[in-house]
C-alpha cells in the first residue's frame, strides 16, 4: 500500500504551519484527498511541497514554482521544464546581484556618514573642551 500522509504529519516534518498547507492547497498547488473531513497527502503530494518549499528557498513565486513543477512530465526528458527553470534561477540572481550591489552601496554610504559624523564630533568636543563622548564614552557606538 502507497504511505499517505496526515496534514500534521507533513507540517511537522517540513517545520510549517498546517495553516500553510491549507493555502497551498487553496492555491491548487497541493491535492490532498479526503477521508472524511481529514486531508490525505500522497507521496506525490509530499514531492511537490518539497519543490514548492525549494522554489520559495530560491525566492521563487509560488505561481512560478507551480508553473515549473506542472511542466513535469515523466514521458519525456523534461527539457523545457528544465530550461523554464534555469531561467528562473538566472532571473533570480541577477535580482539577488543588484540587491547585493545596493546593499554595499548602502554600506558604504553608511561609512562615510559615520566617519564625517565622528569627525565632527570628534572637533566639536576639541572646540567646546567637552570631555562628553570621549572615545572611552560607552554611549557612542563603535563599529
Amino acid at each position: 500500500m502507497t504511505r499517505q500522509f496526515s496534514i500534521s504529519d507533513l507540517a511537522d516534518e517540513f517545520g510549517i504551519t498546517t495553516r500553510t498547507l491549507r493555502f497551498y492547497e487553496e492555491k491548487g498547488l497541493l491535492t490532498p484527498h479526503r477521508n472524511g473531513q481529514t486531508r490525505v497527502y500522497s507521496p506525490a503530494d509530499r514531492t511537490r511541497l518539497t519543490l514548492v518549499l525549494r522554489g520559495k528557498r530560491l525566492g521563487l513565486s509560488l505561481r512560478e514554482s507551480a508553473k515549473i513543477i506542472d511542466m513535469y512530465d515523466p514521458q519525456t526528458s523534461n527539457q523545457q521544464q528544465l530550461i523554464t527553470l534555469l531561467k528562473a534561477i538566472d532571473e533570480r540572481r541577477q535580482q539577488c546581484l543588484e540587491q547585493l550591489r545596493e546593499l554595499r552601496t548602502l554600506l558604504d554610504d553608511l561609512d562615510e556618514v559615520e566617519a564625517r559624523t565622528r569627525a565632527s564630533h570628534h572637533q566639536a568636543r576639541q572646540q567646546h573642551g567637552d570631555n562628553i563622548g570621549d572615545s572611552h564614552d560607552s554611549s557612542l557606538p563603535h563599529p
